[in-house]
């Protein structure tokens, strides 16, 4: 594990409250039989859409104001937009979410659904029934291996989110096979989809690449799509305003890339986030909110 004093101090908040929480234990082990992340992106772009995780996120640290709408209703929403996945908080300090909300999304509906915490001891997996858990390599560190195969001898698929390459070594070396990679450095909380971009060229093509954070737009997405992303996981984007037409929005981008976006102009669909086909400082976003 890094020095946290290399970390924002709203992730350093994060991973001591999972630290609490994960000493607090659980009674037994579960045992999951998951729904098919990756048969599920396949059926996506079957379809014709861009694979989407869609993210029910009611609330992060420092941004302003709680979506208040029932999570179930929101999760319906993004599925009918087109959601190939969902990811649901259970993070409950933070970012308001709970594993009782996430069983009842599961329940609702029938795409796999990613258990979005900050999973740091074994003991935490046990904590509800999902398709997907997310494990953070920067905050597990050597652990990582281990807990990999702990998650994976309860069911679960596993999401192994990175930041550099780093640290896609040592997710490849602990037996990965789904990874992401998150435009938000946990330093200075930027974000940029430069990020994704120098790391997807180290994962192979036998492992399925998310990019994380910082995509708001159908022109990010096809920025991440162009640069080698399988799927994307999307929260804030999603979460404000029309949580159906958003993540319509977004699935449908490569289908209606050129397409008049309403502003008088065509989506353009160069390599830089402002649409001038080139990764430059206008394309990195300062941002005061933690990890998607």
């Amino acid at each position: 594990m890094e020095d946290q004093s290399e970390l924002a101090p709203a992730v350093r908040s994060i991973l001591s409250a999972a630290r609490d929480r994960a000493a607090e234990g659980r009674p037994g082990e579960v045992a999951v039989e998951p729904r098919d992340l990756r048969a599920a992106f396949d059926r996506a772009e079957a379809d014709g859409g861009v694979p989407l995780i869609a993210e029910v996120k009611p609330t992060s640290p420092t941004t302003e104001g709680t979506r208040e709408d029932d999570p179930v209703a929101l999760a319906e929403g993004m599925v009918a937009g087109g959601a190939a996945a969902l990811s649901v908080l259970t993070e409950p300090e933070h970012f308001g979410g709970s594993t009782e909300t996430l069983e009842r999304v599961r329940e609702a509906v029938d795409v796999p659904v990613l258990r979005k915490d900050f999973v740091v001891a074994e003991s935490q997996l046990d904590a509800v029934e999902s398709d997907v858990v997310l494990l953070i390599a920067r905050f597990v560190g050597d652990d990582l291996p281990d807990l990999l195969a702990a998650a994976r001898d309860r069911g679960f698929q596993v999401l192994v989110e990175v930041h550099d390459r780093e640290e896609l070594d040592r997710a490849l070396d602990a037996g990965a096979t789904v990874v992401g990679v998150n435009n938000r450095d946990l330093a200075e909380l930027v974000v940029d989809l430069g990020t994704f971009e120098s790391v997807a060229p180290g994962v192979p093509d036998d492992v399925t690449l998310i990019a994380e954070s910082g995509i708001g737009s159908p022109a990010d997405v096809r920025r991440m799509r162009a640069a080698g992303a399988d799927a994307l996981l999307v929260g804030s984007a999603i979460m404000d305003g029309d949580v159906a037409a958003n993540t319509r929005d977004l699935v449908r981008a490569e289908a209606d890339a050129g397409v008049d976006d309403g502003d008088g102009e065509r989506d353009a669909t160069g390599t830089g986030g402002d649409g001038d086909g080139v990764n430059d400082e206008s394309d990195t976003r300062d941002t005061t909110e933690t990890p998607t």
